[in-house]
């Protein structure tokens, strides 16, 4: 599996019963603290390992930074958090590279395996699924609050929490539980990674926007026209295949296509595992929901 499903991560398949997935991912800082930006940007990359319901084994560091203008202790605490998370996912940090260059950037190329025969990926959503959020949205818009110095402390930090928190639980939940298809919310926003289930599955999606959880402070960031110009960049490669029957389609629309990092996985799977699934991840992921169901269709997310 390659670059043609439009999936989270490479997969190679080695013998009959595993197969490597592979992924790389890096981003600039969301937050100010150096320590928990490396915690976010490794929980970002090892997510795509997660989605496919892979296990991560190994990763190297990707520092790309301005040598004159960043501290070496700050550089150091990248590095210690994002090892910290690599520890956490029981992975073992391998090496890494650096390149000097004008502007921050942190990430980790991961490897994981996975038994050929639990890969989860765009395919497989079935009508009558439902679809279950792990995670809040609206990180986009409290982050771009947050690099404005507009965000209010307690928001800065629920954002931070959410994009640090590895999406480990519901990968191992979803496993047992008979998800058909499963994907992350990151940088083409709940829009954009839900169409691409769409289109592999051949399905259509149905969102309850009033069931979609929303991380504080991100209607406020919204109002005060701190939208990221991802959103606008979604919005307009996504816009042809979002029906959207609210009467506030121009603000959920741009939620939708709000991007998100390190966002939570969106994982269609019937109604039964859908109940146990939130049952087991819900004290880690207190805002997971369903937020919808997967319906006979041509390739269209509808929102309602």
């Amino acid at each position: 599996m390659g670059l043609s499903t439009g999936d989270d991560a490479g997969v190679y398949l080695l013998d009959e019963k595993t197969a490597l997935v592979q992924t790389l991912d890096f981003i600039s800082p969301v937050v100010d603290d150096p320590f928990l930006f490396g915690k976010i940007a490794a929980a970002n990359s090892l997510s795509d390992v997660y989605a496919m319901g892979g296990k991560p084994l190994t990763a190297m560091n990707i520092l790309c930074f301005p040598a004159c203008d960043v501290e070496k202790e700050d550089i150091s605490a990248i590095l210690a958090g994002a090892l910290e998370k690599i520890l956490e996912a029981g992975a073992a940090l391998v090496g890494g590279h650096t390149v000097e260059s004008r502007e921050l950037f942190f990430g980790l190329s991961v490897t994981g395996t996975i038994n050929p025969e639990k890969l989860f990926t765009n395919r497989g959503a079935r009508p009558g699924d439902l679809l279950v959020l792990t995670k809040p949205l609206g990180a986009g818009m409290v982050a771009t609050a947050v690099k404005g110095g507009l965000a209010k402390p307690e928001h800065a930090e629920k954002m931070a929490l959410s994009m640090a928190r590895l999406n480990r639980l519901p990968s191992e939940s979803m496993a047992r539980h008979g998800a058909t298809a499963a994907t992350d919310v990151t940088g083409f926003g709940l829009a954009g990674h839900a169409l691409g289930i769409c289109r592999e599955s051949s399905v259509d999606i149905l969102i309850n926007w009033e069931k979609v959880p929303m991380l504080p402070g991100a209607k406020e960031a919204w109002q005060a026209g701190l939208v990221p110009a991802g959103a606008y960049a979604n919005l307009s490669s996504y816009a042809k295949k979002i029906v959207n029957e609210r009467c506030d389609s121009a603000e959920t629309s741009l939620f939708a296509c709000d991007p998100q990092t390190s966002g939570g996985l969106l994982i269609a799977i019937p109604e039964e595992g859908a109940k146990r699934v939130l049952e087991e991840i819900g004290g880690e992921f207190p805002e997971s929901a369903v937020i919808g169901r997967v319906m006979a269709g041509e390739g269209l997310l509808r929102i309602e």
